[in-house]
């Protein structure tokens, strides 16, 4: 049988990890549009977070099966059809996660200075659909606007000095424009309070080690107590959570250069400023018995140059795969999108989870997927990659496999300067020169 798999991220190469232990004998091609593989791990991974990067040795391994291929620089809907898809596999499974920054739905978002976390973290990840989304970050005071570790990772990487990030694979153009930086105000904004945050106290105590900020918390926006809304298997890390952030109420202030504000229960209602982001409107809010935010009528301004939107992310919608508008994923009943083809990962149910959680999902996903494979007696056999490989030569699509993807794995860690593991190519066309080049 033959399986194709669209997106190399997490939530792909676990399924393809678990197809082929379960089935030897499976052919499975994984399909990204950028010549690189990894998704999430690549672009999305805080830059400063290597060890969480290190899940990809375990993706090689499954690459380097001879039954598993990786075709890079292929493009569901330009380079080839979904129906071609379907027509030469005999499951086709999509996994392209959840590029597109949901918006704040507030006027004034779209302001010069403002920012979705999505286009913010692939800059400083060197994605190249973003490389050129911040060229300086000017003025004083930067908005972030959301209670998870994305909105963590935004403002630990802006307040982190130079050579706190020299260790670590952030893009050339995004640390050189960090360096010029002026900010020195950094505003940690969430509608509800800390009990419902997101983030986890890793990320959270993580910004108490900065060497150049003092972490200023209101006091009294903490709770003395977690609250019955919250499930009991969550109330320990909350309890954590809310810990860390009282011993940062009661330091004391240093006289650092740059200060991270924790401001809770407030909601944007408006980005300020015609060319560009010169303030942000906000309302007061509180947390109803069902945990929901709650307006109270009281409004302030916050003076501000910039402003970064983490507030979740939508799948990007794929020509002629069904779709779910309200929710932002694949249209899918758990996991089935329609006989023969599967969603995995946040383009199935939205953004959440870690990593990790992406390998119990494929296990369910696979389990689902052989099942139904297996009940088809009268299969009619498939030309799987094979026919693929004839409509790609002849659309002259220059696919970049895995010993290709390894070329330019090794170019990007021999221009790394000392002490980075690597230096990304931020083009497409850089990476194919590299990827094509004659030995």
């Amino acid at each position: 049988m033959n399986v194709a798999i669209v997106g190399s991220g997490p939530a792909g190469l676990y399924v393809a990890e678990e197809l082929s232990k379960r089935r030897p004998d499976m052919r499975i091609d994984v399909f990204d549009a950028l010549p690189t593989p990894y998704g999430l791990v690549r672009a999305g991974v805080a830059p400063d977070h290597l060890s969480t990067k290190n899940v990809t040795k375990a993706f090689d391994r499954t690459f380097e099966r001879s039954t598993v291929r990786f075709l890079g620089n292929v493009t569901l809907g330009s380079d080839v059809s979904y129906s071609e898809l379907k027509a030469a596999y005999d499951a086709v499974v999509l996994s392209v996660g959840a590029s597109v920054d949901r918006g704040l739905g507030i006027p004034g978002e779209d302001v010069a200075q403002a920012y979705g976390a999505a286009a913010f973290v692939g800059w400083y990840n060197g994605h190249p659909e973003f490389r050129n989304t911040v060229t300086s970050l000017d003025g004083n005071a930067l908005a972030v606007i959301g209670n998870g570790n994305v909105a963590l990772d935004v403002v630990r990487i802006v307040a982190k000095t130079p050579a706190e990030l020299a260790g670590s694979d952030i893009a050339r153009h995004a640390a050189d424009v960090l360096s010029r930086g002026t900010i020195t105000d950094v505003y940690f904004i969430g509608r509800r309070g800390p009990v419902e945050a997101s983030f986890t106290s890793t990320e959270l105590a993580e910004l108490g080690e900065l060497e150049r900020c003092d972490i200023l918390v209101d006091p009294s926006q903490l709770p003395t107590e977690i609250g019955p809304h919250v499930p009991e298997k969550e109330v320990k890390a909350k309890e954590r959570n809310v810990e860390i952030l009282r011993d940062y109420a009661r330091r004391e202030r240093r006289g650092k250069p740059v200060r991270i504000h924790f401001m809770f229960y407030a909601a944007p209602q408006a980005v300020l400023g015609k060319d560009r982001v010169r303030g942000l409107s906000l309302a007061r809010t509180r947390v109803a018995e069902n945990g929901r935010a709650e307006l109270t009528g009281e409004r302030f301004e916050l003076p501000v140059d910039a402003v970064v939107s983490a507030i979740g992310y939508r799948t990007k919608p794929l020509p002629d795969v069904p779709f779910d508008e309200s929710r932002g994923v694949i249209a899918n009943d758990e996991g089935l999108v329609e006989p023969g083809v599967y969603a995995a990962g946040w383009c199935k149910h939205g953004p959440r989870g870690v990593i990790g959680t992406n390998r119990t999902d494929a296990k369910q996903l696979v389990e689902r997927i052989l099942s139904e494979l297996d009940a088809v007696s009268d299969r009619s056999p498939k030309r799987g990659g094979n026919a693929i490989d004839t409509v790609l030569r002849e659309r002259e699509v220059r696919i970049v496999d895995f010993r290709a993807w390894q070329r330019i794995a090794q170019a990007e860690e021999a221009r790394a300067e000392s002490g980075k593991p690597r230096e990304k190519f931020i083009s497409v066309d850089e990476m194919l020169d590299t990827a094509f080049a004659t030995p």
